[in-house]
């Protein structure tokens, strides 16, 4: 109801009053009407509040009118919100402990219009309003996502923010998610070059037919030395583009470009991206702090770990609890079988006492989690607070999952991102008053700890098995190098190194190859040059070395210099490691990208999914069919016998299976609600050379 609408229904009612006041009066008046005086104050107060009630109309539509003019002023702040709670509300798609709730996205938005800076102007309010407010999301939601995920919710922001300005097009930004497909290539133009591979023709031909990049074709024949140019150059995005296409394309359309060619650079692209929409802040994912998410919690908002394989944050949490004095009233238990009963007595006494709780491994006990009521209860003490622990599970809670601040515990993909939080988590006053060769040598150990980490990234190319390096390995290593620092005058070089290498993360290694991949890395690191070398170089790159020695903080402000990513030569890697993980990096973006938008952009979406469908009827329509196995063996005749003929009727047979099995896919495929189609997505894409391969 409106500021009007309420003044005239009170008016009406005061009306109504006085009308009633006027014919009692009259039908209780015992003297004549024109001698009752109470009846004539009453005609004059009825009078009176007329006037007034008219005039308050009259100034209700007048602030009915500016209240309307300034909430129009704020509805791009409404717009953003929106915007950016569907681009949330997409990621529950990806995983599903990524599910965020109304009430506490309001709640962040009512912090934000408190917190933000505020402004006379309009147009600048808004400004400040949408930038602390995009900002406050990212921040609140990265430390809920796995490192994966942290540039894609990035891009995936930037990308609903643009399309809702009407600043990208669909076509461009579903070409840059799943590329080009071509099922026959019959009618595709030739290759004109032999260096193109298959792939990257098949992404400029189709690329030729979005509207813009008309006559790209043509450009690889005329100025082929150019573009091979370009291709080979180790960052093409940030090279130019050959010929007319350098003025032509805006930046987001050199993105497709490079799509198209060079598949392990769109990681890079999507980072510039985000750079150019939002600022630097949204490629830096902040470090996890477990007391800022503390101090934002209330009794009634539960601290969720999602954990990962080889990360423990118990050690964490109890330090947390030993700084802010809660270590007396903290109790933890390990959920399992039977562990129930235990757990109820634990959160009744901390609900009455004001204690913390931390039920561990809660992906054994969901049923039981689901069960628990009474966590919104106003008689619970104003310190309880309970922490909980879980790997990804989708049986998980749903109610519990958005009643929680989630945080991930796994370790950052990169050198800079491991460095740094290892730095943070350092213990200040610990720091600062060791011995300048503690603290240096301690430098060289967490830049061991976090090379191995980051080594990870290249898979099968850095390692060749999975190894869970953790927070615990460097833990012991800290507490080794104290220990013989402190009982030793002279650095025990080779029993430290075989204490660190062989010993502690050495336990994790069962590959031959990899173990001597350790001890280089423990050579070249620790050793007397690094404690004897100013700025001693720990990496072919000059970046990496040993800072110069100073307080914890002058160590956090040299790790901020660093490069935010590394190449594979920083880690002693060959360069075309770092071609196959982004590579591959980029291609489980885009596809879960894909994902999303195809959930999530409603209309958009639907002329996608019936092109999908039409590819998937090409398919069957060109598919040959089965070889009869019957007429075959007649026509061979007496020689079935021979080797020949056996091994030809047993590849039929496999053919026959095949065909079969591609047939009854791509009927299912196409049978599939969308939401289930786009995760099948990928296999689709492969299956599409595949059957080309067949029909040719």
């Amino acid at each position: 109801m409106s500021l009007y609408d309420e003044y005239e229904v009170t008016a009406s009612y005061l009306q109504v009053d006085l009308e009633n006041d006027l014919l009692r009066i009259m039908y209780e008046s015992q003297v004549p009407l024109l001698e009752n005086e109470e009846l004539f104050q009453t005609l004059q107060i009825s009078q009176r509040t007329s006037l007034q009630v008219k005039e308050a109309l009259i100034t209700s539509q007048v602030t009915e009118k500016e209240i309307d003019a300034a909430r129009e002023g704020y509805v791009p702040v409404a717009v953003r919100a929106s915007v950016l709670f569907f681009a949330l509300n997409d990621l529950s798609r990806i995983d599903p402990m990524y599910q965020f709730s109304l009430d506490a996205y309001t709640d962040l938005f009512m912090y934000s219009i408190d917190r933000s800076q505020k402004s006379s102007e309009l147009e600048d309010r808004i400004n400040y309003l949408n930038e602390f407010h995009t900002y406050a999301v990212y921040k609140n939601t990265c430390r809920a996502l796995f490192e994966r995920h942290k540039l894609l919710l990035s891009f995936h922001m930037a990308s609903r923010i643009l399309f809702q300005a009407g600043k990208l097009n669909m076509n461009e930004y579903l070409y840059l998610l799943k590329g080009g497909i071509v099922l026959d290539r019959s009618e595709q133009p030739d290759n004109p070059t032999n260096w193109i591979p298959d792939e990257c023709w098949d992404n400029i031909t189709e690329l030729d037919k979005i509207a813009g990049f008309h006559g790209i074709i043509d450009s690889f024949e005329t100025m082929s030395k150019e573009w091979r140019d370009w291709y080979l150059t180790p960052e093409p995005e940030s090279q130019p583009l050959i010929g007319e296409w350098n003025e032509v394309c805006s930046e987001f359309q050199r993105m497709l470009v490079v799509r198209a060619l060079r598949a392990d650079r769109v990681g890079a692209c999507a980072a510039a991206f985000v750079l150019r929409a939002l600022g630097p802040r949204y490629i830096e994912p902040p470090v996890l702090d477990i007391r800022a998410a503390w101090e934002e919690s209330s009794w009634k908002t539960s601290l969720l770990f999602v954990l990962s394989p080889g990360v423990d944050p118990t050690s964490s949490l109890i330090q947390l609890a030993m700084d802010v004095k809660m270590f007396d009233k903290f109790q933890s238990l390990s959920l399992g079988q039977g562990q129930a009963p235990a757990a109820e007595r634990m959160l009744a006494q901390g609900m009455e006492e004001g204690g913390w709780v931390f039920l561990a491994n809660c992906h054994l006990a969901c049923e039981w989690l689901g069960s628990l009521r009474g966590l919104d209860n106003p008689t619970i003490h104003h310190r309880f607070r309970l922490w909980l622990s879980s790997m990804p599970d989708p049986k998980f809670p749903l109610g519990m999952l958005q009643r929680s601040i989630k945080m991930t515990t796994e370790p950052p993909q990169g050198l800079k991102g491991n460095l740094v939080r290892i730095f943070a988590n350092l213990n200040e006053d610990k720091f600062d008053e060791a011995t300048p060769k503690y603290r240096k040598l301690l430098f060289c150990v967490a830049f061991f700890h976090c090379t191995l980490i980051a080594r990870k990234r290249f898979r099968q190319l850095g390692y060749n098995d999975v190894y869970s390096f953790n927070d615990a390995d460097f833990e012991v290593s800290d507490n080794l190098l104290a220990n013989y620092l402190e009982e030793y005058d002279e650095v025990p070089w080779a029993a430290l190194r075989y204490l660190l290498a062989v010993i502690n993360y050495g336990g994790h290694i069962t590959d031959d190859w990899d173990k001597r991949v350790l001890l280089a890395y423990i050579n070249q690191f620790f050793c007397e040059e690094a404690h004897d070398i100013p700025f001693y170089r720990l990496s072919s790159m000059p970046a990496y070395h040993v800072p110069r020695d100073g307080s914890l903080e002058s160590y956090r402000d040299f790790l901020e210099l660093l490069p935010a990513a590394e190449r594979a030569d920083s880690l002693g890697q060959h360069s075309s490691a770092d071609v196959a993980a982004l590579a591959q990096d980029a291609s489980i973006m885009c596809s879960t990208l894909f994902l999303l938008t195809a959930s999530g952009s409603g209309g958009a979406a639907g002329g996608e999914d019936q092109k999908v469908d039409e590819l998937a009827a090409e398919m069957l329509v060109r598919l040959p069919g089965k070889i009869d196995m019957e007429t075959t063996e007649k026509l061979m005749g007496p020689e079935i016998v021979m080797p020949m003929c056996v091994s030809l009727l047993q590849e039929i047979g496999y053919y026959n299976v095949l065909i079969n099995y591609i047939v009854t896919g791509l009927k299912v495929y196409r049978g599939l609600e969308l939401a289930r189609r786009t995760k099948e997505y990928s296999c689709f894409r492969r299956a599409k050379s595949y059957v080309g391969n067949i029909i040719v």
